[in-house]
């Protein structure tokens, strides 16, 4: 084959695109494991039964988040099953909301109202215990998403979603899983964000 000849292009194309297509599959495959639940870098659901905190690694440069000690959702411990199916609803009811057309996940969405990927670890949730009457942050939490319109506290106002208490449980369970994940310091400079009393 001559290098003007259209054989030698055809056949290099054809080369190019299967070598591609090998590669996009062992990509997609390892991209599979890192970010799967319970994968190298996404927690497993499990550890909404434990305690979620946020340090600075000075070795990284960037606050990463800890999980250390019990720390059940609602004082009970789940099984994975249960956990899996929880977060699995938080999901989904985050999605039939669209709380992306206001909140952002992990930098996408809007940013309209706060970003949400550690909402779970903002200190102002203790301030929203006293607000709610609630005996916990993820009390706290529940009866917000419940009623945002009676919380009121902004100049924005969430707007009423009609949540059940099943509903609003499972979205904080997402929300507490969410804070676990390693986002190589995003949101920047979080574990700096302080309340005053």
């Amino acid at each position: 084959m001559q290098i003007d000849s259209p054989q030698f292009w055809r056949a290099g194309a054809i080369s190019v695109i299967a070598v591609m297509t090998v590669v996009l599959i062992m990509l997609t495959i390892d991209s599979l494991a890192a970010i799967r639940s319970g994968g190298t870098h996404v927690p497993p659901y499990t550890v909404i039964n434990q305690k979620i905190g946020y340090k600075y690694d000075s070795a990284r440069a960037i606050d990463v988040p800890t999980v250390a000690g019990d720390e059940p959702l609602f004082g009970r411990a789940e099984t994975s099953e249960q956990v899996a199916a929880l977060i699995g609803k938080g999901k989904l009811v985050i999605q039939s909301r669209s709380c992306m057309n206001c909140h952002t996940f992990f930098g996408n969405g809007a940013y309209y109202a706060p970003d949400l990927t550690k909402s779970w670890l903002d200190p102002g949730w203790d301030a929203w215990q006293a607000i709610t009457a609630a005996g916990s942050k993820e009390e706290a939490m529940v009866r917000f998403l419940m009623d945002p319109v009676k919380f009121r506290t902004w100049t924005r106002t969430m707007p009423q979603l009609n949540l059940t208490r099943e509903e609003a449980v499972a979205v904080v369970a997402y929300l507490k899983w969410m804070s676990a994940v390693d986002t190589n310091g995003f949101p920047a400079n979080f574990g700096l964000i302080s309340t005053s009393r």
